[in-house]
């Protein structure tokens, strides 16, 4: 494995610049499109994680005292982020390494997105 196409997969989990890099400069190199997919399929749970639970704390506040577990639900989102940030690490890891592995929880859904 050439080192600029590690090099572009690990710029890959940088958002939005690191994606556009890839997207634009490295589309060609295997290994960076892949990273560039477990990327942005990191970055579509973590907003997706949020969003839901902006939705359901909304729903229960509706509820007496559901406002209550709307914001200790927050807690598990917390959890998923810091879980993710490991995963990241693993991801930029792998990219440096040159290995096409999957991202845990994450890595399933990245590969159904179509670069």
């Amino acid at each position: 494995m050439d080192t600029s196409g590690r090099i572009s997969a690990v710029i890959a989990y940088i958002p939005v610049i690191g994606w556009l890099y890839v997207l634009f400069a490295q589309r060609r190199s295997a290994l960076a499109v892949f990273h560039l997919r477990q990327s942005i399929g990191l970055m579509i749970g973590l907003v997706g994680s949020i969003l839901a639970w902006g939705v359901v704390a909304w729903i229960l506040t509706w509820i007496p005292f559901g406002d209550v577990i709307g914001i200790a639900l927050f807690a598990l989102v917390i959890a998923l982020w810091v879980v993710a940030v490991i995963v990241l690490v693993l991801g930029v890891i792998n990219a440096a390494r040159g290995r096409m592995h999957q991202l845990p929880f994450f890595g399933g859904f990245a590969n159904w997105i179509s670069i």
